[in-house]
């Protein structure tokens, strides 16, 4: 990966596998939810068995990754996606399933995928000198969007008419590729402190830290509520595409590839970016940018406004992951950032979660259009109040 060195060129290739199964697995288990039920309920469950594995598990598995080397978590997480995914795979295969199975396959793979993430973002500064963490971080997210949402997701959904056991054992297969892989990047464990604290406390010392740290948590602050509006508008998305673009399930998809493209774009350009415009302005600019493109989603019935709208959020949100975990990685001590990070990440996940709620029930009282014009205002008003001076406290150095 250039500059940055063999060891990060590994941990991309890890992550970005990763992604891959990741991708098909997301298309497969839903079209198989869905083959065994049409109770959409009982096919969102699915989805609530991933949520509820971040909800539960991603604070202790921050104390989990500053606990144990951070390799030895990569190698255990891919080995548990693995067997559980081939264990549905097989099942699958001699015709035994049931939606139960399904649900509590996806809850330990979601578990295990909390601290795979944890344990890579951790890892990042470790391979990763400070002027490079924009441009790793960027590469690193990019190659998630396109293995996972450009490539993997249509390659799932063909596999899963094949045969429906199929994307499971490819999943359980790249992932023994991953853990193989992982074997052989650095240890990235802080050193073992004396007299160590019970998980809760660890838990709660990480939790503490970030919010008494006045740079991150304005950015956590200012990205679960951005995190509620992506929500709502996610939620909504497809009824927008069917009903008021009139393009379709196809249709539908193809708005999913700009928006990706357009976080792609946004992950590769991020460290320039910071480079040119300095992390306060570049933040609120695409902040601003975000709110017209909201406000054009709530406006327009044309397919090309929409899908100019979705490629400009898609890299607004890109460019802001990528300044946030940057910034994470080059301000938390080593020895707290797996909490810091996941801590971060399950207050800005339950937003999301809360968004997408938020977001149903507005389209249900007021209208397709009424989470957009949430997101138009909400965003609006986040680049107003954004304390974006208070970014100057921590600059980013680039690799420009």
């Amino acid at each position: 990966m250039g500059t940055l060195g063999r060891g990060f060129g590994r941990l991309w290739t890890v992550g970005t596998v990763s992604a891959v199964g990741d991708g098909v697995t997301m298309v497969a288990g839903p079209l198989l939810a869905a083959s065994l039920t049409r109770d959409p309920v009982q096919v969102a469950g699915l989805a609530v068995a991933q949520q509820l594995a971040w909800m539960l598990f991603a604070l202790p598995s921050g104390a989990l990754v500053d606990r144990v080397s951070r390799r030895r978590v990569l190698v255990a997480a891919a080995l548990v996606r693995s067997v559980a995914l081939g264990a549905l795979g097989l099942a699958l295969l001699a015709g035994q399933t049931s939606l139960w199975l399904l649900y509590v396959v996806f809850f330990v793979v979601g578990c295990a995928a909390v601290a795979f993430e944890n344990a890579a973002s951790t890892l990042v500064p470790v391979l990763v000198p400070p002027a490079g963490l924009t441009r790793a971080n960027g590469r690193l997210l990019g190659a998630a969007v396109v293995g996972r949402d450009l490539l993997a997701k249509p390659v799932g959904a063909l596999l899963f008419a094949v045969a429906v056991w199929v994307p499971f054992v490819l999943d359980a297969v790249a992932l023994l590729l991953v853990a193989v892989l992982s074997a052989r990047l650095p240890a990235g464990v802080a050193e073992r402190r004396a007299g160590r604290a019970s998980v809760g406390a660890e838990v709660v010392a990480g939790v503490r830290w970030l919010w008494r740290h006045r740079v991150l948590r304005v950015l956590t602050v200012a990205v679960a509520a951005e995190n509620v509006t992506v929500g709502a508008m996610t939620a909504v998305l497809v009824l927008i595409a069917r009903e008021r673009l009139g393009v379709g399930e196809l249709g539908f998809g193809v708005l999913l590839v700009v928006t990706a493209v357009g976080g792609v774009l946004g992950g590769l350009l991020a460290d320039r970016l910071i480079g040119w415009f300095g992390v306060p302005v570049l933040l609120r600019a695409g902040l601003a940018l975000e709110a017209v493109a909201h406000l054009a989603l709530a406006v327009s019935r044309e397919v090309v406004v929409a899908g100019a709208a979705l490629a400009v959020v898609g890299a607004q949100l890109l460019v802001f992951s990528t300044v946030g975990a940057s910034l994470r990685q080059s301000l938390t001590p080593p020895e707290l950032l797996g909490r810091v990070h996941s801590s971060y990440r399950w207050v800005t996940g339950a937003a999301m979660l809360a968004g997408s709620a938020l977001g149903g029930l507005l389209a249900g009282w007021f209208g397709l259009a009424a989470p957009f014009w949430l997101g138009a205002l909400g965003v609006a008003v986040l680049a107003v109040l954004l304390p974006a001076g208070v970014f100057h406290e921590a600059p980013l150095t680039t690799t420009r």
